[in-house]
């Protein structure tokens, strides 16, 4: 092997282990980005649950404040209602089908 060939060979050997160097940070870097991503997927889906949560104690303060509502108020107290009823209906029929 001529002085020529055996400086390819160590050039391409240097630049296949700075290659697998590379391939290993990189693997790393994924594993604590999908990491990342599981404990964010988490946090999103109890950041979710907790807003369901707190729409549906919304929802029931407003029904409640509904009823409570003077004699002055009953006729628009009664258009809430109807307009519940008829969201909840819409909720039932998206169910059913």
């Amino acid at each position: 092997m001529t002085e020529e060939q055996q400086k390819l060979l160590t050039t391409l050997e240097t630049r296949v282990r700075q290659l697998m160097l590379l391939c290993k940070s990189l693997r790393e870097e994924k594993e604590v980005l999908e990491g990342t991503l599981a404990n964010k997927d988490k946090a999103l889906e109890a950041a979710q649950q907790n807003l369901s949560e707190l729409e549906a104690r919304y929802d029931n303060l407003k029904l409640a404040g509904l009823v409570s509502f003077g004699k002055k108020d009953v006729k628009e107290a009664q258009q809430t209602l109807s307009s519940i009823v008829r969201e909840i209906d819409k909720c039932i029929e998206l169910i059913n089908e």
